[in-house]
């Protein structure tokens, strides 16, 4: 198998994205994906039977595609990777059949990969090789969390997470709270250029000082996030609005909601980053195509000195380049294959980068 340049085939199937991607060490090939959003779109979220059979119908298509496209087959391929968690436990279990599947079929080495480390990895394909003192902050759909990347393939820490919804979700909840349908994230987005960030003052979830503390004596949520409660506020203030009978401001309330999340995200990611001696920080997962977050994390990182790096849109997303390009850091680090034997992991730790 070659080491130094390893052509690596990665496969993403945690959520509602079959992905299929293909890269030769940190060159992208192909990053090809089928998503089933639109199947979703009447249930207002991602409904796991439906993204688990949406698998495996794209599955051979979306392989079909990518080899095309890289112009590879699969015997010049050197290795197999495949998120094996975290995710949907049945959308695991149909990527990971699928690549066990092609192992045996093609005697070609197995990689199970963890899906957020690979949001981290997918950095290199845009602008090679990933720098010293190192945080993630991932922010998507199922997870929104601040990351030590003290060595991509052997060493990542988790600082900061949510204690319940992610920042998605809430994005999900909240537009349709405000009947702006499914995916909430992009539709609150363009909604909010016309409104009020300053409008509505909504909670910033777990600021107080008793889960705060101090950076000598951090509390028990210093770098944590929740937005459960962000939630029930607007869905508080839309009733108040209702039982007043006066007119919804739509784009002022998505304006201030989007502001609280966008502000409390910021600020601990940073503050975590400067407690902590990083100075450069990627922002990845599927909520980073917010323009606000973009914007906000932009500012405050250039505040304090951090280097920000956001891989393009289509790298955000969960997609197999990914997987592909962990999976290819993996292989030249020499780890050994995980084999046929493991089991999909929804709850997968991020500590744990492959298997």
């Amino acid at each position: 198998m070659n080491r130094t340049e390893p052509l690596v085939l990665g496969i993403e199937s945690s959520c509602d994205e079959t992905g299929v991607g293909i890269v030769r060490g940190d060159k992208l090939l192909t990053n090809t994906v089928s998503s089933s959003m639109d199947e979703h779109v009447r249930f207002g979220g991602v409904i796991p039977e439906i993204a688990s059979r949406a698998h495996l119908d794209a599955f051979v298509p979306t392989l079909r595609q990518a080899l095309d496209e890289a112009g590879v087959t699969l015997a010049e391929v050197d290795a197999i990777a495949v998120t094996s968690g975290p995710g949907l436990a049945g959308a695991l279990m149909v990527g990971v059949c699928a690549a066990k599947a092609l192992a045996v079929a093609t005697g070609k080495p197995l990689y199970a990969i963890n899906h957020l480390v690979a949001h981290v990895g997918v950095g290199v394909l845009d602008g090679g090789a990933l720098p010293d003192n190192l945080g993630a902050l991932l922010v998507s759909g199922g997870h929104t969390e601040i990351l030590r990347v003290k060595s991509l393939t052997g060493d990542v820490q988790l600082l900061g997470s949510t204690i319940d919804d992610a920042a998605g979700e809430a994005y999900d909840k909240v537009a349709r709270i405000l009947g702006l349908g499914y995916p909430g994230g992009p539709a609150i987005d363009k909604l909010a250029r016309q409104g009020n960030p300053k409008a509505i003052r909504f909670p910033r979830g777990l600021t107080q000082p008793k889960y705060m503390g101090s950076a000598e004596e951090p509390g028990p949520h210093r770098y944590d996030w929740s937005f459960s409660g962000l939630k029930t506020a607007v869905a508080r203030c839309v009733e108040a609005y209702e039982a007043a009978g006066e007119d919804l401001p739509v784009a002022d309330i998505a304006a201030s909601f989007q502001e609280a999340v966008v502000d409390v995200i910021t600020a601990k990611a940073v503050l975590a980053c400067t407690e902590h001696g990083i100075t450069n920080l990627l922002l990845g997962g599927g909520v980073a195509a917010n323009s606000r977050l973009r914007e906000l994390t932009k500012q405050r990182c250039e505040a304090k000195g951090i280097s920000l790096r956001v891989p393009p849109i289509s790298l955000c997303t969960d997609n197999g380049a990914m997987v592909a390009a962990l999976g290819a850091q993996v292989v030249m680090a020499g780890a050994e294959p995980s084999g046929i034997t493991f089991a999909p992991d929804p709850s997968m730790p991020v500590t744990s980068i492959h298997l």
